[in-house]
Protein backbone atom coordinates (compact mmCIF):
# COMPACT_ATOMS: atom_id res chain seq x y z
CA UNK A 1 0.00 0.00 0.00
CA UNK A 2 2.89 2.32 0.70
CA UNK A 3 4.87 1.58 -2.27
CA UNK A 4 1.42 1.82 -4.28
CA UNK A 5 0.98 5.28 -2.67
CA UNK A 6 4.27 6.67 -3.02
CA UNK A 7 3.99 6.16 -6.99
CA UNK A 8 0.51 8.32 -6.78
CA UNK A 9 2.36 10.85 -4.87
CA UNK A 10 5.54 11.09 -7.73
CA UNK A 11 2.73 11.06 -10.42
CA UNK A 12 0.83 14.12 -9.13
CA UNK A 13 3.66 16.02 -9.03
CA UNK A 14 5.12 15.33 -12.39
CA UNK A 15 1.48 15.93 -13.44
CA UNK A 16 1.68 19.33 -11.61
CA UNK A 17 4.87 19.85 -13.10
CA UNK A 18 3.55 19.55 -16.72
CA UNK A 19 0.82 21.97 -15.87
CA UNK A 20 2.73 24.19 -14.89
CA UNK A 21 4.44 24.22 -18.26
CA UNK A 22 0.77 23.77 -20.12
CA UNK A 23 0.19 26.92 -18.63
CA UNK A 24 2.92 29.00 -19.14
CA UNK A 25 2.69 28.34 -22.79
CA UNK A 26 -0.96 29.46 -22.68
CA UNK A 27 -0.13 32.39 -21.51
CA UNK A 28 2.61 33.43 -24.00
CA UNK A 29 0.62 32.71 -26.82
CA UNK A 30 -2.11 34.59 -24.97
CA UNK A 31 0.01 37.96 -24.87
CA UNK A 32 1.88 37.23 -27.79
CA UNK A 33 -1.95 36.77 -30.33
CA UNK A 34 -2.97 40.46 -29.93
CA UNK A 35 0.19 41.07 -31.35
CA UNK A 36 -0.22 39.39 -34.01
CA UNK A 37 -3.19 39.98 -34.96
CA UNK A 38 -2.90 43.93 -35.05
CA UNK A 39 0.14 43.42 -37.55
CA UNK A 40 -2.24 40.96 -39.68
CA UNK A 41 -5.00 43.99 -39.87
CA UNK A 42 -2.16 46.30 -40.19
CA UNK A 43 -1.11 45.13 -43.34
CA UNK A 44 -4.54 45.28 -45.14
CA UNK A 45 -4.67 49.00 -46.71
CA UNK A 46 -1.22 47.98 -48.07
CA UNK A 47 -2.83 45.45 -50.05
CA UNK A 48 -6.28 47.21 -51.00
CA UNK A 49 -3.98 50.36 -52.43
CA UNK A 50 -1.90 48.52 -54.75
CA UNK A 51 -4.58 45.97 -55.81
CA UNK A 52 -6.82 49.18 -56.62
CA UNK A 53 -3.23 49.99 -58.31
CA UNK A 54 -3.12 47.16 -60.59
CA UNK A 55 -6.88 47.46 -61.49
CA UNK A 56 -6.63 50.43 -62.67
CA UNK A 57 -3.71 50.22 -64.86
CA UNK A 58 -5.27 46.92 -66.34
CA UNK A 59 -8.83 48.52 -66.63
CA UNK A 60 -7.62 51.76 -67.73
CA UNK A 61 -5.22 50.84 -70.75
CA UNK A 62 -6.89 49.24 -73.76
CA UNK A 63 -3.58 47.74 -75.56
CA UNK A 64 -2.70 46.29 -71.54
CA UNK A 65 -1.14 43.21 -71.71
CA UNK A 66 1.17 41.10 -68.92
CA UNK A 67 2.05 37.78 -68.56
CA UNK A 68 0.89 38.04 -65.32
CA UNK A 69 -2.53 38.86 -66.06
CA UNK A 70 -2.37 35.61 -68.54
CA UNK A 71 -3.06 32.21 -68.11
CA UNK A 72 -0.10 29.67 -67.80
CA UNK A 73 2.23 28.09 -70.45
CA UNK A 74 1.89 24.85 -68.54
CA UNK A 75 -0.14 22.90 -66.02
CA UNK A 76 2.63 23.00 -63.52
CA UNK A 77 1.78 24.10 -60.09
CA UNK A 78 3.64 26.14 -57.32
CA UNK A 79 2.23 25.87 -53.89
CA UNK A 80 3.29 28.21 -51.54
CA UNK A 81 2.33 26.38 -47.94
CA UNK A 82 2.68 28.57 -44.50
CA UNK A 83 2.76 26.41 -42.13
CA UNK A 84 4.43 26.58 -38.34
CA UNK A 85 7.84 26.40 -36.83
CA UNK A 86 6.82 24.00 -33.43
CA UNK A 87 3.78 21.28 -32.75
CA UNK A 88 2.12 21.40 -29.52
CA UNK A 89 -0.45 24.18 -31.17
CA UNK A 90 -3.32 21.15 -31.39
CA UNK A 91 -4.54 20.44 -35.26
CA UNK A 92 -2.75 23.45 -36.38
CA UNK A 93 -0.29 21.98 -39.08
CA UNK A 94 -2.40 18.68 -39.53
CA UNK A 95 -4.85 20.31 -40.60
CA UNK A 96 -3.21 22.52 -43.12
CA UNK A 97 -1.30 19.31 -44.29
CA UNK A 98 -4.47 17.23 -44.78
CA UNK A 99 -6.36 20.49 -46.36
CA UNK A 100 -3.28 20.73 -48.75
CA UNK A 101 -3.63 16.63 -49.66
CA UNK A 102 -7.23 17.36 -50.44
CA UNK A 103 -6.02 20.38 -52.56
CA UNK A 104 -3.79 19.02 -54.40
CA UNK A 105 -5.33 15.65 -54.98
CA UNK A 106 -5.27 15.04 -59.16
CA UNK A 107 -2.03 16.91 -59.82
CA UNK A 108 1.03 15.00 -60.06
CA UNK A 109 3.23 17.86 -61.40
CA UNK A 110 3.51 20.02 -57.95
CA UNK A 111 6.15 21.57 -56.36
CA UNK A 112 6.53 23.06 -52.90
CA UNK A 113 7.95 26.30 -51.76
CA UNK A 114 7.43 26.06 -47.57
CA UNK A 115 7.55 28.61 -45.39
CA UNK A 116 7.74 26.85 -41.63
CA UNK A 117 9.84 24.42 -40.40
CA UNK A 118 6.85 21.64 -40.28
CA UNK A 119 6.23 22.54 -43.70
CA UNK A 120 9.42 21.67 -45.04
CA UNK A 121 9.47 18.74 -42.75
CA UNK A 122 5.92 17.03 -44.37
CA UNK A 123 7.26 17.84 -47.65
CA UNK A 124 10.74 16.84 -47.57
CA UNK A 125 8.93 13.43 -45.58
CA UNK A 126 7.09 12.54 -48.47
CA UNK A 127 9.75 13.51 -51.36
CA UNK A 128 7.58 16.43 -52.64
CA UNK A 129 9.80 18.65 -55.16
CA UNK A 130 10.93 21.67 -53.01
CA UNK A 131 11.06 25.06 -54.81
CA UNK A 132 13.71 26.69 -52.07
CA UNK A 133 14.45 25.81 -48.23
CA UNK A 134 15.84 29.25 -47.78
CA UNK A 135 12.74 30.55 -45.86
CA UNK A 136 12.17 27.04 -43.52
CA UNK A 137 11.49 29.47 -40.30
CA UNK A 138 8.47 31.51 -40.64
CA UNK A 139 9.10 33.41 -37.27
CA UNK A 140 11.96 34.83 -39.00
CA UNK A 141 10.38 36.01 -42.25
CA UNK A 142 10.34 39.29 -43.02
CA UNK A 143 8.53 41.98 -45.07
CA UNK A 144 12.12 41.63 -47.20
CA UNK A 145 12.01 37.93 -47.45
CA UNK A 146 8.47 38.24 -48.66
CA UNK A 147 9.42 40.22 -51.44
CA UNK A 148 12.65 38.12 -52.38
CA UNK A 149 10.00 35.14 -52.84
CA UNK A 150 7.36 37.17 -55.10
CA UNK A 151 10.37 37.95 -57.16
CA UNK A 152 11.05 34.09 -57.27
CA UNK A 153 7.71 33.57 -58.38
CA UNK A 154 7.31 35.71 -60.81
CA UNK A 155 10.52 35.32 -62.64
CA UNK A 156 9.83 31.42 -62.84
CA UNK A 157 5.85 32.39 -63.79
CA UNK A 158 7.21 34.76 -66.56
CA UNK A 159 9.71 32.33 -67.51
CA UNK A 160 7.02 29.45 -67.73
CA UNK A 161 8.09 27.24 -64.98
CA UNK A 162 4.99 27.26 -63.56
CA UNK A 163 1.23 27.59 -65.01
CA UNK A 164 -0.19 28.41 -61.57
CA UNK A 165 0.89 29.70 -58.67
CA UNK A 166 -1.08 28.61 -54.93
CA UNK A 167 -0.93 29.62 -51.58
CA UNK A 168 -2.18 27.18 -48.81
CA UNK A 169 -1.93 28.89 -45.16
CA UNK A 170 -4.56 29.27 -42.07
CA UNK A 171 -6.65 31.97 -42.25
CA UNK A 172 -7.59 33.45 -38.63
CA UNK A 173 -11.71 33.19 -38.47
CA UNK A 174 -11.73 33.93 -34.27
CA UNK A 175 -10.19 32.33 -31.58
CA UNK A 176 -11.58 29.33 -31.52
CA UNK A 177 -12.05 28.75 -35.35
CA UNK A 178 -8.83 28.50 -37.67
CA UNK A 179 -9.74 27.12 -40.73
CA UNK A 180 -7.36 26.34 -44.25
CA UNK A 181 -7.62 28.17 -47.00
CA UNK A 182 -6.01 27.98 -50.41
CA UNK A 183 -5.82 31.42 -53.43
CA UNK A 184 -4.11 31.99 -56.81
CA UNK A 185 -1.18 33.91 -56.80
CA UNK A 186 -0.85 33.84 -60.48
CA UNK A 187 -1.83 34.69 -63.53
CA UNK A 188 -4.37 37.56 -62.02
CA UNK A 189 -6.72 36.75 -64.87
CA UNK A 190 -9.78 38.76 -62.14
CA UNK A 191 -8.00 41.98 -63.37
CA UNK A 192 -9.26 42.81 -65.68
CA UNK A 193 -13.28 43.23 -65.82
CA UNK A 194 -14.82 43.01 -69.19
CA UNK A 195 -17.98 44.94 -67.33
CA UNK A 196 -15.53 47.54 -66.87
CA UNK A 197 -14.44 47.51 -69.77
CA UNK A 198 -17.41 47.70 -71.86
CA UNK A 199 -19.80 49.94 -69.86
CA UNK A 200 -19.23 52.59 -72.40
CA UNK A 201 -18.22 55.60 -69.85
CA UNK A 202 -15.51 57.63 -70.43
CA UNK A 203 -12.33 57.32 -68.60
CA UNK A 204 -10.04 59.28 -67.13
CA UNK A 205 -6.32 57.83 -69.09
CA UNK A 206 -3.69 57.83 -67.27
CA UNK A 207 0.08 57.72 -68.71
CA UNK A 208 2.73 56.02 -66.79
CA UNK A 209 6.33 56.02 -67.62
CA UNK A 210 8.20 54.30 -69.30
CA UNK A 211 4.35 52.26 -70.03
CA UNK A 212 1.48 50.75 -68.37
CA UNK A 213 2.67 47.14 -68.65
CA UNK A 214 5.91 48.03 -67.26
CA UNK A 215 4.63 49.41 -64.03
CA UNK A 216 1.98 46.80 -63.83
CA UNK A 217 4.95 44.19 -63.97
CA UNK A 218 7.30 46.29 -61.38
CA UNK A 219 3.89 46.62 -58.85
CA UNK A 220 2.74 43.00 -58.75
CA UNK A 221 5.74 41.82 -57.01
CA UNK A 222 5.31 44.31 -54.17
CA UNK A 223 1.34 43.13 -54.54
CA UNK A 224 2.07 39.44 -54.00
CA UNK A 225 4.70 40.78 -51.59
CA UNK A 226 1.85 41.78 -49.48
CA UNK A 227 -0.34 39.14 -49.61
CA UNK A 228 2.55 36.99 -48.72
CA UNK A 229 3.54 39.07 -45.39
CA UNK A 230 0.05 39.60 -44.65
CA UNK A 231 -0.79 35.45 -44.30
CA UNK A 232 1.87 34.85 -43.06
CA UNK A 233 0.71 37.26 -40.12
CA UNK A 234 -3.12 35.43 -40.42
CA UNK A 235 -1.19 32.21 -40.04
CA UNK A 236 1.43 33.01 -36.85
CA UNK A 237 -2.17 34.65 -35.29
CA UNK A 238 -4.08 31.30 -36.13
CA UNK A 239 -0.98 29.28 -34.54
CA UNK A 240 -0.92 31.41 -31.03
CA UNK A 241 -4.77 30.75 -31.05
CA UNK A 242 -4.75 27.20 -31.81
CA UNK A 243 -2.05 27.00 -29.32
CA UNK A 244 -3.81 28.61 -26.52
CA UNK A 245 -6.70 26.76 -27.10
CA UNK A 246 -4.55 23.55 -26.54
CA UNK A 247 -2.35 24.49 -24.09
CA UNK A 248 -5.93 25.56 -21.88
CA UNK A 249 -7.25 22.25 -22.57
CA UNK A 250 -4.04 20.23 -21.47
CA UNK A 251 -3.83 22.33 -18.23
CA UNK A 252 -7.77 21.71 -17.74
CA UNK A 253 -7.31 17.99 -17.92
CA UNK A 254 -3.76 18.19 -16.10
CA UNK A 255 -5.97 19.48 -13.12
CA UNK A 256 -8.69 17.20 -13.34
CA UNK A 257 -5.70 14.26 -13.22
CA UNK A 258 -4.66 15.85 -10.09
CA UNK A 259 -7.68 16.10 -8.92
CA UNK A 260 -8.69 12.96 -9.79
CA UNK A 261 -5.26 10.99 -7.88
CA UNK A 262 -5.26 13.36 -5.28
CA UNK A 263 -8.75 11.63 -4.42
CA UNK A 264 -7.09 8.41 -4.48
CA UNK A 265 -4.19 9.37 -2.88
CA UNK A 266 -6.50 10.73 0.38
CA UNK A 267 -8.49 7.65 -0.12
CA UNK A 268 -5.40 5.09 -0.36
CA UNK A 269 -3.99 7.24 2.88
CA UNK A 270 -7.00 7.21 5.06
CA UNK A 271 -7.68 3.08 4.60
CA UNK A 272 -3.87 2.98 5.43
CA UNK A 273 -3.92 4.85 8.72
CA UNK A 274 -7.50 2.86 9.50
CA UNK A 275 -5.55 -0.38 8.92
CA UNK A 276 -3.15 0.80 11.47
CA UNK A 277 -5.23 1.63 14.01
CA UNK A 278 -6.95 -1.62 13.63
CA UNK A 279 -3.86 -3.55 14.13
CA UNK A 280 -3.27 -0.96 16.99
CA UNK A 281 -6.38 -1.95 18.42
CA UNK A 282 -5.98 -5.82 17.88
CA UNK A 283 -2.71 -5.79 19.57
CA UNK A 284 -3.75 -4.08 22.20
CA UNK A 285 -6.84 -6.34 22.99
CA UNK A 286 -4.21 -9.30 22.96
Amino acid sequence: MAGNMKAVKLRIKSVQSTMQITKAMQLVAASKLRKAKEKADQSKPYLETTLETLTDIANGNTDFRSPFTQSGKNDKWLYVVIAGDRGLAGGYNSNLFKFMEAEKKGRDDITVLPIGKKSVEYFKHRNVPIFTEEYSEVAKVTISDCYQIAKLICDAYKNGEYGHIQLCYTNFVSMLSQVPTASSLLPLEDLRSEEKKSDGKARDLILYEPDSETVFNAIVPEYLAGILYSSINISYASELAARRTAMEAATDNAEEMIDTLSLYYNRARQASITQEITEIVAGATL
